[in-house]
This record gives structure tokens, C-alpha cells and sequence, in this order.
């Protein structure tokens, strides 16, 4: 059967978490170039990098507008990272998975957290969440060191970050050992194949015509 004529399911909320560093950012990007997924775009408060676009990158705000909106629980998740304030629009995810549609999101260890104590059920069922282990803390300080955009405070607090947000793999459904960048693409894109071969993101008739031999 092809996928045009499977049965409409649950659209699944996939979480892919790691510390800065790990080679998240690589997977996710590679991942993007697939027509497999809505990608969510992530509000901030951060001012735009060369070559970012607002509405594309990110929704840049200001810090009056994003208080706004953690007042108004406009968020699915919100933290301050590294200084700044990030956040993920909660209407537009929800609206994309009752439409049947995957997302792919890119988010922290505490961004993780809200959505799995989220007040929403469905956000709940939905969420399938991974987490990319990073090759070593040494492995990392090498990588962070060779960005050279890091000063010395900086590069400390991410690797205490580092060390904090590895501590909290088991809360993950998922936990992927990093390897290279090929591997750890083909072991996320298994768990993605295997989310959506569970039976309960079907609704309850969707074989009725295979049981019936209609």
C-alpha cells in the first residue's frame, strides 16, 4: 500500500534534543531536506544572525512581546538559553498534528520537559522525543574550541550545560549513541519509521476494509 492510501493518522511531535556541540544542528539540517515533516519556527529574543530571516529562521521579539506571550500561554515551550529567550508557538503545532502532519523539532533538555508535562493530552500522545548523545564532554570542549566564537565564560557554561543536559537522557523515549553523522541519521530515521507503525496513532477503523476483505 502506498502512502497516499494509508489511513489518515495522528500527526507525531518528534523531539530531537542534545547538548551544544553534539552535532545536532547537522542531523537536523540534513533531516529538513526531507518533505517528511512541518518544521516549527522558534521565537527568540536574540537579535538575527548574518543571513537570518525573520518568520524564516526564527520570530525575532523583543523582550516586552515574548513576556507578552508567556503571559498569554501562547507557548508549547519556552527557556532562557544562554541569555536569551527561546519559545515554540503552541497553535501552529497543534493545528499541524490534527492535520495528520509530522513535525520535527529542534529543542533543548528543559524545552523537552514542558512538553512532556504539558496540560494537553494530545501534545502528550503525540510527542516522540530523542535524544543525541554527545560523543564525549572532551570530544565536546574540542568541538566548541574549534568554533573559536566562544569566550572562556561562555565555553564553561556550556559545558556545565553540557554535562546537566546529558544527565537527563533516560527521561527520553529515545537515546541515540552519537557515531558519525551518517549513522546517527540512519538510527533517527529508523525511529521515525517505527512512531509510525504504532498501532494506537491510527484511529480505531482505519483497517476495517482489510478486516472486512473489502
Amino acid at each position: 500500500m502506498s502512502n497516499n492510501l494509508l489511513p489518515k493518522r495522528k500527526g507525531i511531535l518528534f523531539v530531537l534534543s542534545s547538548p551544544s556541540g553534539a552535532g545536532k544542528s547537522t542531523v537536523y539540517q540534513a533531516l529538513k531536506k526531507t518533505e517528511q515533516f512541518a518544521f516549527s519556527i522558534s521565537c527568540t529574543t536574540r537579535p538575527p544572525r548574518t543571513g537570518e530571516t525573520d518568520g524564516i529562521d526564527y520570530h525575532f521579539l523583543s523582550e516586552k512581546d515574548f513576556a507578552e506571550k508567556v503571559a498569554a500561554g501562547d507557548f508549547l515551550e519556552h527557556a532562557k538559553v544562554h541569555r536569551h529567550r527561546y519559545g515554540t508557538l503552541a497553535t501552529p503545532v497543534i493545528e499541524t498534528l490534527r492535520s495528520g502532519r509530522d513535525m520535527l523539532m529542534d529543542i533543548d533538555t528543559a524545552g523537552a520537559d514542558s512538553i512532556r508535562n504539558h496540560p494537553s493530552q494530545e501534545i502528550r500522545e503525540a510527542l516522540a522525543d530523542i535524544f543525541l548523545l554527545p560523543p564525549s564532554l572532551e570530544e565536546l570542549e574540542r568541538r566548541l574550541l574549534s568554533r573559536g566564537t566562544e569566550s572562556p565564560e561562555d565555553l564553561a557554561t556550556r559545558l556545565k550545560n553540557a554535562e546537566e543536559e546529558t544527565a537527563r537522557w533516560q527521561r527520553y523515549r529515545y537515546v541515540v549513541p552519537n557515531r558519525s553523522v551518517e549513522e546517527n541519521i540512519a538510527a533517527i530515521r529508523a525511529i521515525f519509521f517505527a512512531e509510525r507503525c504504532i498501532a494506537t496513532r491510527y484511529p480505531s477503523n482505519s483497517f476495517n476494509h482489510l478486516i472486512q476483505g473489502k
